[in-house]
């Protein structure tokens, strides 16, 4: 079959993708998306909706990386796509509904509290908005102008700090950087802590992890020693799905993850998990309050999606996810199977992303293409390839990857992608040949 086959091929499913989507929402009882109505409909829209898309001019493009933020992350599920649909048809009391969710999904997840949150990010400013409620007894409407002479510290590892402190900084809350133990318990000692941060993914990384001295058990030891919560940043740590309910049963006070990544729920969603009477003070924090999240609004279609999401997710099991994806990576690699100097090597990240990764290592002085030939042959072309961001780089994530090796994330293809994939990376390789 032709590339541009194997293209129209990959669109029609997803065509078909959300026309099952439509199907399903309307066998469950749901209205037309359209009204009957002849001045609210579109003289252009197809029963399936107007391909917008394409009406802007913003090509869809093959996710080979994962769930980046910058890729939109992952596509939801047609269970989790049909409760979202189905939701916007109706309004409800955005308070209740947010209340409700959260009492759900913590029995769910085997948790006390749990909170639908504008992301992993808006989540980790909740989480800092409700321990300096906690730590300081104040309002709501104290953070962040009134902070100042008031407990204030989130005290975390220099091997830890990274870009997402910012949704610290939002609510008045300043860094307190430490290195060893002894740093850690001066810390925590001093009396103006209201929070500790982990980095999860910072626990088992090369060279961060030897220089990050101070382990989870041992960190939540000593917070716990001075009664100062513990907030766990979790966000890609799912799959396994046993991390859902795994730190949070450590002792962590807050749990933080993204939505839209392993879960597969709404892009602009997460969960913040924990212990109730801190994530009822970031409920209130929340929107449609008028707290630090006001403008982190969760919609009601994202906080059903993030409720669907978590039963999609406790319906599978880690052999038959697993499984799927490993499919992916075995039908690419037999593509590329076969040419000169190529081998092929199957990873599953120590951080975070804990799916299997397909590793295409090859000579460049044998195929007569270079890494950054090959990035360029699949992104500019059609349909759109992206890699994982590990290729070409050095080992990173627990991706053992070098200058002349393509890293393959295969989870976030849709059916019939791999195929795609396959083809064009092997075109690719042989260009030059």
């Amino acid at each position: 079959m032709s590339g541009s086959s194997e293209s129209q091929r990959g669109f029609l499913s997803r065509r078909g993708f959300f026309r099952w989507a439509s199907s399903l929402a309307a066998s469950l009882g749901a209205a037309p998306l359209v009204s009957s109505a002849k001045t609210l409909s579109s003289p252009t829209a197809s029963s399936d909706g107007e391909d917008y898309y394409a009406k802007l001019g913003v090509p869809t493009i093959i996710n080979a990386a994962g769930t980046y933020t910058t890729l939109t992350a992952a596509c939801m599920p047609p269970e989790v796509l049909a409760a979202v649909q189905k939701a916007a048809l109706h309004p409800v009391r955005l308070h209740e509904l947010q209340q409700k969710a959260g009492e759900y999904i913590a029995r769910r997840l085997r948790c006390e509290g749990a909170v639908v949150t504008s992301g992993a990010s808006g989540a980790i400013s909740l989480a800092t908005a409700a321990c300096l409620q906690y730590a300081n007894n104040i309002s709501i409407l104290d953070i962040p102008q009134a902070i100042d002479g008031m407990k204030n510290q989130v005290i975390v590892q220099r091997a830890h700090r990274y870009e997402y402190d910012r949704a610290m900084y939002l609510c008045g809350a300043r860094v307190s950087e430490v290195v060893t133990l002894d740093d850690y318990k001066r810390a925590c000692g001093a009396g103006n802590a209201v929070m500790t941060n982990f980095f999860n993914a910072a626990e088992d990384e090369d060279g961060i992890a030897a220089s990050a001295q101070i382990g989870r058990e041992e960190w939540l030891r000593v917070a716990h020693e001075y009664k100062i919560p513990c907030h766990l940043d979790a966000a890609a740590d799912m799959p396994p799905i046993s991390n859902l309910w795994k730190y949070t049963g450590m002792g962590f006070d807050l749990v933080a993850f993204s939505g839209g990544k392993g879960i597969r729920g709404p892009q602009n969603a997460g969960l913040l998990l924990g212990r109730k009477i801190l994530t009822d003070l970031a409920h209130a924090n929340n929107n449609p309050g008028d707290g630090i999240g006001r403008g982190m609004k969760v919609a009601k279609e994202q906080i059903v999606g993030m409720v669907a999401a978590v039963d999609w997710v406790l319906s599978q099991t880690e052999v038959s996810m697993q499984g799927d994806y490993q499919k992916r990576v075995d039908l690419i690699a037999s593509a590329v199977k076969g040419i000169r100097s190529v081998r092929t090597e199957t990873v599953i990240p120590k951080i975070a992303n804990h799916v299997p990764h397909l590793l295409i290592r090859f000579d460049p002085a044998v195929t007569g293409v270079t890494t950054g030939q090959i990035v360029d042959a699949l992104r500019t072309g059609t349909p759109s390839i992206e890699l994982n961001p590990n290729t070409g780089q050095k080992p990173n994530q627990g991706i053992p990857a070098d200058a002349n090796t393509l890293v393959v994330g295969v989870w976030m293809l849709q059916p019939g992608e791999d195929a795609i994939v396959g083809q064009r990376l092997r075109e690719a390789l042989t260009k030059k040949a």
